[in-house]
């Protein structure tokens, strides 16, 4: 149901996004103290959502990895996972910095300007 924080990638998470509605609803949802439930989310930008429709949002959300979704009785709860993400993709950036600041110094380059 939600991908592992390794598994989610930018390209998924900006398809995710490209939708102004899911947008609206990840914006809520990170703003949030506590969870939200899909019920919360019939308007979106003074536009009412049907609930098939709301739930193919969600989804596209989970699928992501925006968002984790926990079901108490009959209710899905949704809660970002923004936190996750930045650690997950800091650390990614980090690793990726520190092989090509290896390669820049093993071929000279490390503190130079490209062409002098």
């Amino acid at each position: 149901m939600h991908p592992a924080i390794e598994d989610v990638t930018v390209e998924g998470i900006l398809h995710a996004l490209s939708d102004p509605v899911r947008v609206a609803i990840y914006a809520d949802i990170v703003g949030s103290v506590g969870s939200l439930n899909c019920s919360n989310f019939l308007k979106v930008s003074e536009k009412t959502i049907p609930k098939s429709t709301l739930s193919q949002h969600f989804k596209a959300l989970r699928e992501a990895g925006l968002i984790r979704g926990e079901r108490r009785g009959v209710e899905m709860h949704n809660t970002s996972r923004c936190a996750e993400i930045v650690k997950a993709h800091n650390i990614q950036l980090e690793q990726n910095a520190r092989i090509a600041t290896a390669g820049r110094r093993k071929a000279g380059k490390v503190g130079k300007r490209a062409g002098k």
